[in-house]
């Protein structure tokens, strides 16, 4: 299990840039469709994103549902406190049609709400998060190349994104 807070964000970070790099090297080349069984698209790119994400986040000990992962039952779902809610490649039909419309998508959910979440928009190279210690943004696109080696470099390149209180 990952201790630290900024540790455990890193990982995600990271794990959600490798997942973006390797979407769009799919996307930059020709493809096949095939379809599930709710007749939704798949790609290899949602196959690879997962693939990635899920040996990433092995580590923390946590389970893992996932979209493109394995069914399981919600009798034993249920019983999960500390879980990964996973979208690998969230909007797979704008991935196909080549509109750059798509992001990663990794949350973590604990106690049945969410404690982090990173989406990372791999065509306009935007990297969000958010956890208790506030919403960040990243334009990746003007970062250091060292923020994939550095926990660092991404925080000090983000920027901090403001919290708008919402009238009840």
């Amino acid at each position: 299990m990952i201790t630290s807070t900024n540790n455990l964000i890193f990982t995600v970070l990271q794990t959600a840039l490798k997942a973006g790099k390797a979407i769009m090297e799919i996307y930059a080349e020709p493809f096949d469709v095939e379809f599930k069984s709710d007749n939704s698209p798949l790609t290899i790119a949602d196959k690879k994103a997962h693939s990635i994400i899920v040996v990433a986040l092995a580590g923390t000990g946590l389970p893992i549902l996932s979209e493109e992962g394995s069914q399981i039952s919600y009798d034993t779902r249920k019983s999960w406190n500390d879980f990964w809610l996973v979208d690998p490649l969230d909007g797979t039909k704008e991935f196909i049609k080549k509109n750059g419309d798509f992001t990663v998508n990794i949350a973590l959910i604990s106690n049945q709400q969410p404690a982090m979440g990173v989406v990372y928009a791999p065509v306009p190279a935007y990297l969000y998060w958010g956890s208790e210690n506030g919403s960040f943004r990243l334009d990746v696109s003007k970062s250091d190349n060292k923020i994939y080696e550095h926990p660092d470099k991404i925080f000090q390149f983000a920027e901090r994104l403001p919290c708008i209180s919402r009238p009840d």
